[in-house]
């Protein structure tokens, strides 16, 4: 017939549930993205302007959503009961009750004068259960709580002890209630999805609006609570990587020390001027690294300690060892892993200089192209075959370091170049994405 309704009344009841079942996930979801409301979820500790912050992140959209029901009757973004004692569980009862007034005040105008100390009644019994409720209870409220009932009940009895999700279980389900029980009472002052009494289906729609109201409190702590755990997440991966440089940048410093150390040991009976002068120039090289507590230095910086090294090589080779500089100036800013180049350097001196008849030089050239820091440690020496050129990154110690710490940090794209011609020298080559520049991480 024309004018016959197309659905009954509950099963827009029903509707109604399962839209505002929705919006209450759409909202939790948009708040979680929001890096300021996620560090209030972090910290059980807040101060008053995280609550502040958290009142209006979290009340607005609720008193937005009671007036676009005031105004176009669209029931199911009314989430008074839910949005207060969320917020009490969340932040406190004065955060609750600051809620409750938030989403309380716009039905007085409409008439509805019991909706007020109802929805600061829910901030304040919210905050009630997280000043007597251990905090991570309430994150492990689940909306998949009622698959465990049988079970938490079982263990009650046994134990003769609460359980807390029950005891959250049973909040949101004893609020409700108490709104049907005033809303039936004064229909015109407080609003509520009510049941309709004489509909022969009223039997069943009673527990599904307290179980819509319990899936509007447990979904958003669901969802807020893989928001936190996402961040430890990311935290700890961020602690396992600086932990991971760190202990790479460890075997570099020991391995760089016991060569230079050995050096020193072979001049001081034939050379003790030269062994004084080396002992100098390497303390001083090991004050410059112990004052430094960073993972990541400005090329500039790095090239200040590669000089302080070569200073130390200039003395045991004399003046047979050259060193040539083509740094493009723009490329001094670039942020590159700390003692990054100093075993590059050494590589050359020990496998291509050392064995060489005459004079050496090292070349180190950077410069920029295509987004990337380009750095070439090249030398003149005797070169390598190909077999020790593919031992080189998988045996010794400085290069295979330098290779994971550029692993590690840039990921699997960038990696150490080595390139070799017998009887011409060697080429290191790095490319650093700039892109894609760490933070300083201190040690």
């Amino acid at each position: 017939m024309p004018g016959q309704q197309l659905l009954s009344a509950q099963q827009v009841l029903l509707t109604t549930l399962i839209v505002k079942l929705a919006v209450v996930a759409t909202v939790a979801t948009m708040l979680a993205r929001y890096r300021r409301f996620r560090h209030i979820l972090i910290f059980e500790r807040r101060d008053w302007r995280d609550r502040l912050v958290f009142v209006l992140f979290f009340g607005i959209p609720l008193a937005a959503g009671v007036i676009s029901r005031l105004l176009l009757n669209y029931k199911a973004a009314d989430l008074t009961l839910e949005g207060a004692l969320l917020a009490g569980l969340i932040a406190g009862p004065y955060a609750g009750a600051t809620v409750g007034v938030l989403v309380g005040l716009p039905p007085i105008f409409n008439g509805e004068f019991a909706a007020l100390p109802f929805a600061v009644g829910c901030g304040f019994a919210g905050g009630g259960l997280r000043e007597l409720l251990p905090k991570e209870a309430i994150w492990h409220f689940s909306p998949f709580v009622f698959t465990g009932i049988p079970g938490r009940a079982w263990k009650m009895l046994r134990g003769l002890r609460g359980d807390w999700q029950v005891v959250l279980l049973l909040a949101p389900i004893t609020l409700e209630l108490l709104r049907q029980v005033l809303g039936a009472r004064w229909s015109q002052r407080l609003f509520y999805l009510s049941p309709d009494p004489l509909s022969p289906e009223s039997f069943w729609t009673l527990p599904i609006v307290l179980l819509a109201t319990v899936l509007g409190v447990a979904i958003p702590i669901k969802i807020w609570n893989t928001a936190r755990i996402e961040h430890r997440l990311e935290e700890q991966e961020k602690l396992l990587l600086a932990a991971k440089i760190e202990a790479l940048a460890s075997q570099i410093n020991p391995h760089f020390l016991f060569n230079t150390l050995t050096s020193i040991s072979s001049l001081i009976r034939t050379q003790p001027d030269t062994a004084r002068v080396l002992i100098n120039k390497l303390s001083g090289l090991l004050r410059r690294l112990m004052r430094s507590t960073d993972h990541f230095v400005t090329l500039r910086e790095e090239l200040e300690s590669i000089d302080e090294y070569l200073d130390i090589e200039a003395i045991r080779f004399g003046p047979q060892l050259r060193i040539v500089k083509q740094i493009a100036p723009e490329t001094l800013d670039v942020i590159v892993p700390s003692m990054i180049l100093q075993p590059l350097v050494e590589n050359s001196i020990k496998h291509g200089l050392a064995r060489k008849t005459g004079e050496g030089r090292i070349t180190i050239r950077a410069v920029r192209g295509d987004g990337h820091a380009i750095i070439e440690v090249l030398d003149d020496g005797l070169g390598m075959t190909v077999d020790r050129l593919e031992r080189a990154l998988g045996g010794g110690i400085g290069l295979t370091n330098v290779n994971e710490r550029l692993r590690t940090i840039y990921g699997a794209n960038c990696h150490l170049i080595l390139t070799s011609e017998q009887g011409r020298g060697t080429c290191a080559r790095l490319e650093i994405p700039e892109l894609m520049l760490p933070e300083r991480v201190p040690a």
